[in-house]
């Protein structure tokens, strides 16, 4: 009921909150590397990517192939990708994040651009200038993506 209250405060509109279409990283920020004895190795995000895929494709087969799918079926499988795409945005999000076999978490869109090494500060924002003063990104994805939040202080 805040966020309601908040949006009618604020003048925001709830359909600017939701997603139409999906970031994709280039491959280049998400790489598969061959290692020794040529395994390959992916990142992270490669792994939510493929969640979302996959998850939505069922979906998509699910409300193709069958008239008769009961709607509790669909539903479920809506919430299946509405999670995958929220593990993808930030991973952790809904209490216990997604980890790997040996169990480390893995990086989302949130982890990859907050902090010191996120990449918004390393690339986009590495450079030397004249000005004073300190900028953190953090990882917040409630957030329209025109705005950027400062921390004041």
């Amino acid at each position: 009921m805040e966020l309601a209250k908040h949006f009618i405060r604020t003048n925001v509109e709830p359909e600017w909150m939701v997603l139409c279409l999906l970031p994709v990283l280039p491959p280049e920020l998400r790489p598969i590397i061959q290692i020794d004895g040529g395994k390959l190795m992916s990142s992270d995000i490669n792994e939510l990517y493929r969640r979302v895929i996959y998850r939505n494709n069922t979906l998509a087969d699910l409300l193709r192939t069958s008239r008769s799918t009961p709607g509790e079926l669909v539903m479920c499988q809506e919430k299946l990708v509405q999670e995958a795409v929220d593990t993808l945005l930030d991973n952790g999000i809904h209490g216990q994040p997604m980890r790997d076999g040996h169990n480390k978490v893995y990086k989302s869109f949130s982890d990859i651009i907050e902090g010191k090494e996120g990449r918004f500060r390393e690339t986009l924002l590495g450079k030397r200038v004249d000005y004073s003063g300190v900028l953190f990104f953090f990882g917040v994805f409630f957030f329209f993506f025109c705005f950027c939040f400062f921390k004041e202080g």
